[in-house]
């Protein structure tokens, strides 16, 4: 209800006529400063805490925006949905995947993917297999949603349809997790494979944004399950990983999404650190042909956030943390 309160306070401010070029204010909403916004009344504290939030992450975005001049295709932050919390709010609320340790991807005890020159261009989008993003709201479940985005792609990859699954399923029913409190995408994994349970369909178990009681369908109750997965370390190897991303399918990773909080568009290439994981992302695709190679990341924010709801991050330099820590599913 609060966070439903604090963006109605950022609209009726009109806060959303700030535009930013190059870490330079260039327009402003008049109401901002002419006395009026914060009237004296129940509210008012709150009012004028969220406005001080709104300042600092306008100084946060300026900042971001004046170190990505330099750069080809860059990030673009500001204004945005997020705009009214604090740092600390933005990441008790959605930044709640657990860290994960993977051992290092070896070719020579893995294997070499089946392709000899890795493409330069995919998107898993362009072969059905990738649905509408969604928007995981104020429950801390992205490493259910990034896992259940991904057994829906690998599905299809397999010769079936594209199904919306149930997420509220994963969030409510793994026991190896806290359902909206945070999880782990490899122990959702391992629960999915160690107990072969079939994911629902969306509208039979429908997402609620709050950890419910396990519902519990019939052995014989039609579904998709997890026969195995695999999770590695791919830093210093993404070229292998974009391999991996066409032979397996979308990989769930885990992020540093700390910057994210400010994110409009274009390449992240800086302010986003390794080893220090936090946020669970679906990457659906790449593309090499440009001056500066990206991955294609899915997120669960909603569409109104960043490009449509997807992020664009560097590649080659396990941005994020992109490449540490990087599950495929196999069904």
């Amino acid at each position: 209800m609060a966070r439903v309160e604090a963006l109605t306070v950022l609209l009726s401010c009109h806060f959303l006529l700030a535009r930013f070029s190059n870490g330079e204010l260039l327009e402003m909403s008049e109401e901002l400063t002419g006395g009026g916004t914060f009237r004296r009344g129940t509210n008012s504290e709150q009012h004028i805490q969220t406005w001080r939030q709104i300042q600092a992450s306008v100084k946060r975005q300026a900042y971001l925006n004046l170190h990505s001049m330099d750069f080809q295709l860059p990030a673009k932050y500001g204004i945005n949905l997020f705009s009214h919390l604090s740092p600390e709010q933005f990441r008790d609320i959605y930044l709640r995947a657990w860290p994960e340790v993977a051992p290092k991807y070896n070719m020579t005890k893995h294997g070499r993917p089946g392709s000899e020159r890795y493409l330069p261009r995919f998107d898993w989008r362009e072969h059905g297999a990738v649905g509408p993003v969604q928007n995981q709201q104020s429950c801390g479940g992205c490493w259910a949603f990034s896992v259940v985005a991904a057994i829906e792609a690998v599905h299809v990859k397999d010769g079936g349809k594209l199904q919306d699954l149930s997420v509220q399923q994963v969030i409510d029913c793994d026991y190896k997790s806290q359902g909206c409190n945070g999880g782990s995408t490899v122990s959702a994994l391992e629960w999915l494979k160690q107990t072969k349970e079939k994911l629902v369909n969306e509208t039979e178990y429908p997402y609620k944004a709050e950890t419910g009681l396990c519902r519990v369908f019939p052995q014989l109750y039609g579904g998709v399950s997890v026969k195995d997965y695999t999770a590695f370390d791919f830093s210093g190897q993404e070229e292998l990983m974009m391999e991996r991303l066409v032979d397996w399918g979308p990989l769930v990773v885990i992020v540093d999404a700390t910057s994210w909080q400010d994110y409009l568009g274009g390449v992240i290439q800086h302010h986003c650190s390794s080893r220090h994981a936090n946020h669970a992302v679906l990457i659906i695709g790449y593309d090499t042909t440009g001056e500066v190679p990206f991955w294609i990341v899915r997120n669960s924010w909603g569409t109104s956030w960043g490009n449509g709801g997807y992020v664009y991050v560097k590649m080659g330099d396990n941005m994020c943390g992109i490449a540490d820590t990087v599950a495929g599913v196999f069904l």
